[in-house]
């Protein structure tokens, strides 16, 4: 599994945090930006940039980080197969992965701790989706709703 993490100004402090700590646990982790703090960049550049990587391999996961989270979330939902959350505790991340089996989350900078996100974030990688009927109903329900609009 390869992770893609992805800030704007309001995330960038968090995300070299988190970038970080991922790697001293061994992860992969490819950073797509910023790479440096500048308040003109705009986070759809950046969402896009993420979700766009982890939907040519949706083993893959992402994570974004702005300041409220909302913004990449809009953003990373547009893409065909993604399907991103904001993930605001722990059980909310695991909530996303069981039962969406979520392959982006994002992250709130103006609101989380650098703790609190570390620990969201080895949730959301630690727990698999549970592949109950039900959810695999709803995720398929998803995908035609999904499919319907991407046709031309």
């Amino acid at each position: 599994m390869n992770i893609f993490i992805g800030a704007d100004h309001r995330g960038f402090s968090l995300k070299e945090d988190i970038k970080t700590y991922l790697l001293s646990k061994g992860y992969v982790v490819t950073d797509v930006g910023a790479h440096e703090l500048n308040l003109d960049d705009d986070y759809p550049d950046i969402a896009l940039l993420v979700a766009n990587e982890v939907a040519k391999d949706l083993n893959n996961r992402g994570i974004l980080i702005c300041g409220s989270a909302m913004g990449m979330d809009v953003v990373a939902n547009k893409v065909k197969g993604i399907r991103a959350t904001v993930a605001y505790s722990k059980i909310s991340a695991q909530h996303a992965r069981q039962n969406d089996n979520i392959s982006i989350i994002s992250l709130a900078g103006d609101i989380l701790k650098v703790r609190e996100a570390q620990e969201i974030v080895d949730i959301f990688l630690s727990t698999s989706f549970s592949g109950e009927e039900r959810y695999l109903r709803r995720l398929q329900k998803i995908a035609d709703i999904e499919n319907q609009n991407f046709k031309s």
